[in-house]
């Protein structure tokens, strides 16, 4: 495994790997690898002959009362632990390598990015994109691997790669889960052990929701008021937005179509966690 902190060195790896007709994978991530990371490069690696990481948490995705300094970093375990999973090369840029001074230009996907995690989240989105639009034209990958977990995020990508004709695949793997149902995050790091326990509400609520569909519930504002009061039961969580939503276009819905997307961001403690799930809505 090779690293690179630098565009060009990184390009001069590249150019030479895709001259013998190599497919490249990339595999964006904010460091702090766990299981959902590695499960990405796991299939990044059946379809592709080149896995490149990039470990950088981009400081425009986070707004100025978030967590960008108290992001957890560990960069020799991120290394091992990406040489250990197949990984060819590893992206580790400083911040003046993708905002050099002088910089001064967004790349702004609309209508996706204002439900959800763009309402919190003001200006969220449009850091996510401009940095992996940097990314994507830096290495050039003919697929490039997101969770689910991170659904909104990964609708938003496929959109600006579409609309901007990028060539390439955007590929969205499963959430991986916790034993316990939990999903993997970095943030889950935050926790204390009480915090941990508290967080299993979200897991919950997404089975509530399966269970009540299951039931026969129709209505997507019955059923996001039933599974804000699952989450009000947990004293820790405090929700940010429980939403039951068409998966396409992000907003809430009523009617429910065939699949709806539930999505959840709820506060544990001082922990801002999200999770979703697409459910099937069983015919009559």
């Amino acid at each position: 495994m090779q690293v690179f902190d630098t565009i060009l060195a990184l390009r001069q790896y590249l150019t030479a790997q895709r001259a013998t007709g190599k497919r490249l994978g990339l595999v964006p991530t904010m460091g702090y690898l766990h299981d959902g990371h590695l499960s990405l490069v796991h299939t990044a690696r059946r379809e592709c002959d080149v896995v490149v990481m990039s470990i950088f948490v981009n400081p425009k995705q986070f707004g100025p009362q978030e967590d960008f300094t108290a992001y957890p970093r560990d960069m020799e375990r991120d290394l091992q632990l990406a040489q250990e999973a197949g990984v060819e090369a590893v992206f580790t840029p400083p911040v003046t390598e993708i905002y050099p001074p002088g910089f001064n230009t967004e790349v702004i996907v609309h209508e996706l990015t204002t439900p959800l995690c763009g309402a919190s989240r003001p200006g969220h989105f449009q850091g996510v994109t401009t940095v992996v639009a940097k990314l994507f034209n830096i290495v050039g990958p003919d697929r490039a691997y997101f969770g689910q977990k991170d659904y909104q995020q990964a609708m938003v990508i496929q959109k600006m790669v579409h609309d901007l004709l990028m060539p390439l695949e955007v590929v969205v793997c499963p959430t991986v889960r916790e034993p316990d149902g939990l999903a993997m995050s970095s943030r889950n790091a935050y926790l204390t052990p009480a915090e941990r326990q508290a967080a299993l509400v979200l897991w919950r609520t997404l089975q509530l929701a399966e269970e009540r569909l299951a039931q026969g519930e129709r209505q997507g504002q019955r059923l996001a008021a039933a599974l804000r009061q699952c989450i009000a039961a947990e004293p820790r969580a405090r929700p940010d937005y429980v939403a039951v939503c068409d998966p396409q276009t992000l907003q809430e819905v009523d009617e429910l179509p065939s699949t709806v997307l539930v999505a959840l961001a709820v506060y544990i403690g001082k922990t801002r966690l999200i999770d979703n799930a697409l459910l099937m809505v069983p015919t009559a």
